[in-house]
């Protein structure tokens, strides 16, 4: 394939929304090529996941392979673990990886998919709503190295990915609240419409996570199709943009700031979830937007309001300014030194390549610290 058309190709990755996950799945694996049949697992998803599909005759000879759980552990030991297993474990070029798990899963395994024996086939099942709105699609993969957020990683897409949003029922709030971050990010970059349905899903959200609630399962309902429609808003720009080089860096809004927050909390030894720095990085970089490019103060108010009463706030002091802009200045969108941020005129109304000055970053760390 010429290098112009292989940059320019529309992603294999196809998404299925799932209502039978055994069927799917099924159906999924007669596409892929599979000698061996890997599942790879962290803790977590070892308890409350892998006893969901572990009896499907699909993985009756399916071998498991288990990392411990959450971002920290996202690194290159991890990685070595899984080639590890899949070499001791027979995998050739022609076996499968199936990843059952949340963003940290899809991340590491996606990475250990693509690189080991120059790569092969995966699929990824989210389980978390992070993963599902984000992390595990769009074909990008990675870990966290030199105590940077993915640092480390290439563009790889899965064969499928198989959302079935039954596992948002072992959710707790903290993990649903996450993951609606990006949803709630992916509703800025649409249309007002989308916007106001996520700035108002406070009770929605305290729904699903109180099962005993008595409109829960109409809850549930409400919930799976914004999944659904923010899935299909990031696919339509990856779709677009695979690698990258434009529209897709879109989907970078928040997390310039976003990142840096993040890598922050784990150089502290506090890690804070992904979706929260989202959230915070938001918070600073809708008001630059508000500051450069004129987005709504309205829009700004109303939104910074819903991230302040369901995320609350990573503590810093201005002391960490120097620190959290270091961090910032080597995020992988920045060209020529300059830190390059997404920002918007409006909801809607994209504005990527965004340069701003360091002083304008200290403005919008005084404007999250104080509101």
């Amino acid at each position: 394939m010429h290098p112009k058309n292989l940059e320019n190709r529309i992603m294999e990755q196809r998404i299925v929304f799932s209502e039978n996950l055994q069927e799917e799945l099924a159906k999924a694996l007669t596409e892929c090529e599979r000698d061996r049949i890997f599942v790879l697992v962290d803790e977590t998803t070892a308890q409350a996941c892998w006893p969901v599909v572990s009896d499907f005759w699909t993985l009756r000879n399916a071998q498991l392979i288990t990392i411990q759980a959450g971002d920290s552990h996202k690194h290159l030991e991890a990685v070595s673990h899984v080639w590890q297993a899949l070499q001791q474990g027979g995998a050739s070029r022609h076996s499968l990886l199936i990843n059952l798990g949340g963003g940290m899963v899809t991340d590491l395994g996606g990475f250990a998919a693509s690189t080991f024996k120059r790569g092969i086939n995966f699929i990824n099942i989210p389980t978390t709503l992070l993963s599902m709105v984000d992390a595990s699609v769009g074909g990008k993969t990675g870990i966290n190295f030199g105590g940077l957020k993915n640092e480390i990683g290439v563009f790889s897409d899965s064969r499928f990915v198989i959302l079935d949003t039954t596992f948002l029922r072992t959710l707790d709030r903290e993990n649903l609240l996450s993951g609606f971050a990006e949803m709630l990010k992916h509703s800025l970059l649409a249309d007002e419409k989308m916007w106001a349905a996520h700035v108002t899903a406070a009770p929605l959200l305290e729904s699903i996570v109180d099962a005993s609630a008595n409109d829960s399962a109409s809850q549930h309902a409400s919930l799976s199709a914004m999944v659904r429609q923010s899935v299909e808003l990031k696919e339509r720009i990856v779709t677009e943009d695979p690698h990258e080089r434009g529209l897709r860096k879109a989907l970078n809004l928040g997390h310039t700031v976003g990142h840096a927050f993040e890598s922050m909390a784990m150089n502290r030894n506090k890690p804070i979830l992904h979706g929260y720095a989202v959230a915070y990085g938001l918070v600073c970089e809708l008001y630059l937007s508000a500051v450069k490019c004129g987005f709504p103060t309205q829009q700004l108010r109303q939104t910074v309001a819903f991230i302040r009463e369901n995320y609350g706030q990573m503590g810093i002091t201005c002391d960490d300014y120097p620190a959290l802009i270091e961090l910032m200045k080597h995020d992988k969108k920045n060209r020529d030194g300059r830190i390059n941020f997404t920002l918007l005129g409006g909801i809607g109304d994209i504005r990527i390549n965004q340069n701003v000055s360091d002083e304008d970053i200290r403005e919008a760390l005084d404007f999250y610290r104080e509101g």
